[in-house]
C-alpha cells in the first residue's frame, strides 16, 4: 500500500499540490475529475519531476452530471463525461477512475429504484466499455444518505459493479462507512474481490488520526483482504464559525484558480476555502498517522 491524495478538496495550482504531497512522503495523486482543466502531458512530466504518480481519476459529480437523471439528455452527458475521465486517467498512466453514479448532493429520487437501478447498470456499462478498451479500471463509491439517495453501503455498491462486469471495481471511504455500515471492518471485507480503491478520512471527516476511527485495525484489515493499493486522502474540514474554533489560521481567501462549481462542491461537502497553512498541515497530520501502519 502507499499514500495518495485527491486534490478536490482545495483549488490550487496543481505544482503547489505535488511540491506539497512530495514533501510529506505521498507517491501518488488521483486528480479531481476536470479533464479540461489539465494539460495530461505537463501534468505527467511534473509528476515525474517529483517522483510521483498518478492513482487515478475521481469524478466530480456536479449538478447536471447523474446517471440516474430522469432526463436521458443528462444521463447520455452524464456517460461522455465519465469517458472523458477514464481517457484522461489513461493519459496520465493512471490506473483506476473512481466513480460516484449520481450527483452529489441529491437526495430526492426522480423514478422508481427499479429503474434508477436499470439507468445506473446501463450508463455505467457504456463507460466500462470504454475502460476496458483504455485499461483503466473503474470503482463505484457509495457515499453517506445525506449525499446521494442511491448508493449508500459497499453491498449496494458491489452489487452494481457486478452488474456491469467482472472487471467493474469498488472504493470505499471510511468517512461514509462509518456512518452507514453497522460494521465498518466487516464492509472493509466484504470488498476483497473488488477493491480497486480506498478512501481515507477520519469519523469526523478531518484528518486521519483526528477522530476515533481505529487505524491500526483498518490498515490491518486491508493487509488481509490482500489490498495492496492507494490509501486516498479525502479530509473535508469543517469551517467553525463559533467562539469555541480551535484552528485560527483555517481559513482563507478564494484562490483565483477556485471556480464558481467547484466553490459550491466544496460548500456541498460541508467544508469552504482553507489557508494553505491549515491545509499543509492536515496533510501532514495525516501522513504521520498513516506511513507508519502501511
Amino acid at each position: 500500500m502507499h499514500l495518495s491524495m485527491h486534490n478536490w478538496m482545495r483549488a490550487e495550482p496543481i505544482e503547489v499540490t505535488v511540491r506539497r504531497l512530495a514533501r510529506y512522503g505521498y507517491k501518488s495523486i488521483e486528480l479531481s475529475g476536470e479533464p479540461e482543466a489539465y494539460d495530461t502531458r505537463q501534468v505527467r512530466a511534473l509528476l515525474s519531476e517529483h517522483s510521483l504518480t498518478c492513482w487515478g481519476v475521481v469524478s466530480l459529480m456536479f449538478e447536471g452530471r447523474d446517471l440516474i437523471d430522469s432526463d436521458e439528455r443528462v444521463r447520455a452527458s452524464s456517460v461522455e463525461y465519465l469517458n472523458r475521465c477514464i481517457t484522461m486517467a489513461k493519459e496520465l498512466d493512471g490506473r483506476e477512475v473512481t466513480i460516484v453514479p449520481s450527483t452529489v448532493g441529491k437526495v430526492v429520487a426522480m423514478d422508481t429504484p427499479e429503474q434508477e437501478w436499470a439507468w445506473a447498470v446501463e450508463g455505467l456499462r457504456e463507460v466500462y466499455a470504454h475502460a476496458q478498451r483504455e485499461g483503466v479500471r473503474m470503482a463505484l463509491e457509495p457515499l453517506n444518505r445525506f449525499e446521494t439517495n442511491f448508493l449508500n453501503r459497499a453491498d449496494q455498491a458491489m452489487l452494481l459493479a457486478e452488474e456491469v462486469g467482472p472487471e467493474c471495481g469498488v472504493c470505499i471511504d471510511t468517512f461514509h462507512l462509518n456512518i452507514e455500515e453497522a460494521d465498518l471492518i466487516a464492509a472493509i471485507r466484504s470488498t476483497q474481490e473488488r477493491l480497486v480503491d480506498f478512501h481515507v478520512a477520519d469519523n469526523n471527516r478531518m484528518a486521519c488520526g483526528m477522530g476515533a476511527l481505529d487505524w491500526p485495525l483498518i490498515v490491518q484489515t486491508l493487509k488481509e483482504i490482500g489490498y495492496d493499493g492507494a490509501l486516498t486522502v479525502e479530509f473535508v474540514a469543517p469551517l467553525d464559525r463559533t467562539p469555541a474554533n480551535p484552528y485560527e489560521n483555517a481559513v482563507a481567501a478564494a484562490e483565483e484558480e477556485l471556480t464558481p462549481e467547484q466553490l459550491q462542491f466544496i460548500q456541498d461537502h460541508g467544508s469552504g476555502v482553507l489557508s494553505e497553512a491549515f491545509y499543509d498541515w492536515l496533510v501532514e497530520e495525516t501522513a504521520k498517522a498513516l506511513l507508519p501502519l502501511i
